[in-house]
């Protein structure tokens, strides 16, 4: 082990790994497997590509993330001891570093650092760590972009482009030895700048005004403004290099100046451990659960009745996609929910599959066929329906009202609704709930700085509360989840515990016995209303719909009866006898005179007008009611004329003429062209077959075991047959070909030698051209040549192949090991 060459590149560093290691970095970061690199020498390209590592920087957590930002500040490369100093500091602060800090960023930093090495942003051993080009420049200061540490270039990097003479002069004023020598002048003084003994005397001699300056730039952002006449305390840092000139107007405090200001810390707070996500308050776990069934039952009924309402075909389809603001205010008036809300409860339906759009000429949306099957289900398997479809959507109903990258305002079921992240966000708030004790509601401020930890904002300080967008999706989270019923009284359910833990028949068993059992009945009273005391049976509360309209909700339903009501059941092809009938049957009290005479009173006169088109008309028996309508006023835009004594004809159509007659008083039915009443059934209007809305993934899915392995083993031999030891033929002889090149052999030689592997077992090196032109290098072990074709078992992808001796540009045997 003493004796083993440390690694001098990040593909030598991979290249050392186990398969272990490599699967875990495969699986940490997804998108350096498409598609699966060549070699180990691809994998470690791709990995130090910008776009990659922007990535796996954002998926660090807090301490992981200041630890990588500690190792862009610190020398290339660092000792493991540099890099702990940058963290805890010097020791020499007069105490503002705690003891109990520096212990637990100690016992962090091997975690952290494994992280960094995982994912392949550190490599190296601990006397030697390098952090990867790419994210040196990403993390590292610059003017354009700071450094998070908040802390500017070295001495060396800010007096790059200083004259000999001014470096002369900051000697002078710092009482250094003069040297011609500038390389030697900047020795000197990131020297006095890092000697903490030296450096102190200099600041002892500095004013008052001079040390403001720099508590000012101390901890970022270092840059500042001057004047060409600067004052004397920023004249007096500037002439002893303590401020380094960026441009005429833009001066640096350097780093090694601000590390001393710091006491040796990269940050100000480092954050070794998540913080704890504090209890806001303790509650029955019993009633949490009957609190978040109590939801949950909410939940399925308004869903139930926004599909009601949209049942015949709801609104139209915005050019650009989604619902417009008066069809959401409409349906939040009908939901009797603020339109926010509304706008939830119409993307959880969306996003659960059961509305879509019809596809018609005149796009409309509407109920689904799934939304039958669905309100045929029990009703705890219709709450799972719909949470497990709410955590693993990424449609954020939450930005409706907003406005997009282009100030263009995003609308309820619009295309720009999607947001990758929000599966992941539910599910770790609900899980940070679920780590909490039964019937803990925990503390918003504590939950999102958890998160923060989690998933902090690359490059910048932490975020004021909800400014991001994962903090608001979290916010968004909290509230959806009360809505939905996953939380009651602000802490996780014990069917939400289930569904996150156990699956959905656990989750849909413990809400079961939570649930109010539907009721068979209603109370009719003599006011014209009908109360339901719980939930109704589907076929009793879908007929009450049509008879009577919804009064008020709550623990108790109001139905009130109207005329306009009981025409609806007329309409629906109901006759008087069976709307008697039914209200008999399933009202516990007697049925009230006023509601038989209502609906007697209305079937007589329902369908004594006829409606058809001509472009429409109307027709009667009763030669008086014709001349009464002709003589109303509010009949003048209908534009009637009479045909006969018993038809009249309006110049609009019959849909409109239906309902300007009802608006005057009349109860006029619709007739088919043959003159039969036409039966308006409610729920008629369907939707094609559709399928939910699928979630826009955060990056590249991660792989699953099996295809990790294979990904493994196809590097795995693509690197051995780019760096295998090969046998070269002698400069100048047949066949010779400059090393590192594919092999170039003639046809007759190329023949002979895959022959005479395939006869002894070995295994060989070949070089490829495909039919698309691309050029590879392979390791195969032939065990049949004919036909102008070869056979054998590729190393390179795990699996046997057959290759046109035409393609392959040339052949070359394997050294022999040892």
């Amino acid at each position: 082990m003493g004796t083993t060459t440390p690694p001098r590149t990040l593909a030598e560093a991979l290249r050392a790994r186990g398969d272990e290691s490599l699967a875990g970095l495969l699986r940490a970061r997804p998108d350096l497997l498409n598609p699966v690199p060549n070699d180990i020498t691809q994998l470690a390209t791709r990995a130090g590509t910008r776009a990659s590592v922007v990535r796996a920087l954002e998926h660090l957590d807090r301490f992981a993330l200041q630890t990588a930002e500690a190792l862009a500040v610190a020398p290339d490369p660092a000792p493991y001891d540099t890099l702990l100093s940058l963290l805890t500091g010097d020791g020499l602060d007069d105490g503002e570093q705690r003891d109990d800090m520096g212990a637990a960023i100690t016992a962090a930093l091997p975690g952290a650092l494994a992280t960094l090495r995982e994912q392949a942003l550190v490599w190296g051993e601990d006397d030697r760590l390098r952090l990867v080009r790419t994210a040196r420049e990403l993390l590292a200061p610059s003017p354009q972009h700071p450094s998070p540490t908040g802390l500017g270039p070295t001495v060396a990097e800010a007096t790059a482009g200083m004259s000999p003479g001014r470096l002369q002069e900051i000697l002078a004023a710092t009482d250094l030895p003069a040297t011609h020598d500038p390389v030697s002048a900047v020795a000197a003084l990131s020297a006095l700048f890092t000697d903490r003994t030296r450096m102190a005397e200099l600041l002892d001699t500095a004013p008052v005004e001079a040390l403001s300056v720099l508590d000012r730039l101390v901890w970022g952002p270092p840059y500042g403004e001057v004047t060409p006449n600067p004052t004397p305390p920023v004249k007096w840092l500037r002439d002893r290099g303590l401020l380094l000139p960026v441009s005429t107007r833009t001066v640096v405090l350097p780093r090694e100046a601000a590390l001393h200001l710091r006491a040796g810390r990269a940050h100000r707070v480092p954050e070794p451990a998540p913080p704890a996500v504090a209890a806001a308050a303790e509650r029955d776990p019993q009633a949490v659960d009957r609190a978040a069934a109590g939801q949950a039952f909410t939940a399925l009924s308004t869903i139930e009745e926004l599909l009601k309402l949209w049942d015949g075909g709801g609104p139209t389809i915005l050019r650009a996609g989604g619902l417009s603001v008066r069809e959401l205010k409409r349906a939040a008036t009908a939901l009797d929910v603020s339109e926010p809300i509304a706008a939830f409860w119409i993307e959880l339906a969306y996003g659960a599959g059961l509305l879509a759009s019809d596809g018609e000429t005149d796009e409309r949306y509407a109920p689904t066929p799934a939304s039958d099957e669905w309100l045929d289900l029990p009703a705890e398997d219709r709450w799972t329906h719909l949470a497990t479809a709410w955590l693993a959507g990424t449609r954020t109903p939450g930005l409706v009202g907003g406005q997009d990258a282009k100030g263009r305002a995003l609308s309820a079921l619009g295309p720009e609704l999607d947001r990758s992240a929000a599966p992941d966000v539910r599910r770790r708030v609900l899980t940070l709930f679920a780590e909490l004790p039964p019937g803990t509601a925990p503390e918003a401020e504590t939950l999102l700085r958890r998160l923060r930890w989690e998933r902090p904002l690359r490059g910048s300080a932490p975020a004021a509360e909800g400014s991001d967008l994962r903090s608001r999706l979290a916010l968004w989270t909290l509230n959806e989840a009360e809505l939905l019923g996953l939380t009651g009284r602000g802490a996780l359910s014990a069917q939400a515990r289930a569904l996150l833990d156990e699956g959905e028949q656990t989750a849909a068993a413990l809400l079961s016995p939570l649930l109010p059992d539907p009721l068979d009945h209603v109370l009719l009273q003599a006011d014209l209303t009908a109360v339901a005391p719980g939930p109704l049976e589907r076929p009793l509360a879908d007929m009450l719909s049509v008879l009577a309209d919804v009064e008020s909700k709550g623990g108790a339903t109001v139905y009130r009866f109207t005329p306009g009501s009981v025409r609806r059941a007329l309409d629906a092809g109901q006759a008087a006898a069976d709307l008697h009938a039914f209200l008999a049957a399933h009202s516990r009290t007697p049925v009230p005179q006023p509601l038989s005479y209502l609906i007697d009173d209305v079937a007589r006169r329902h369908g004594h007008l006829r409606i058809g088109a001509a472009s429409a008309y109307v027709r009667c028996d009763d030669e008086a009611v014709l001349n009464e309508i002709l003589a109303d006023r509010r009949s003048t835009g209908l534009r009637l004329r009479r045909l006969a004594p018993t038809v009249l004809a309006a110049q609009t159509d019959p849909g409109s003429l239906l309902e300007a007659l009802r608006d005057m008083g009349y109860a006029p039915a619709a007739e088919s062209a043959e003159g039969d009443v036409l039966i308006t059934r409610a729920g008629a209007r369907r939707t094609p077959p559709r399928t939910p809305p699928a979630p826009v993934p955060e990056g590249p899915p991660v792989p699953d075991d099996n295809l990790l392995g294979a990904a493994v083993r196809a590097i795995r031999a693509g690197d051995t047959a780019a760096t295998v030891a090969r046998k070269e033929p002698q400069e100048g002889a047949p066949g010779s070909t400059p090393s590192g090149t594919l092999p170039r052999t003639t046809p007759a030689e190329t023949l002979a030698t895959v022959q005479a592997a395939a006869m002894t077992g070995s295994t060989v090196w070949i070089g490829y051209v495909n039919a698309d032109g691309a050029a590879s290098q392979r390791v195969i072990a032939p065990v049949r040549v004919e036909g102008g074709f070869v056979t054998g078992y590729d190393h390179t992808a795990d699996e046997v192949r057959t290759y046109p001796l035409h393609r392959i540009t040339g052949v070359a045997e394997l050294a022999e090991e040892g």
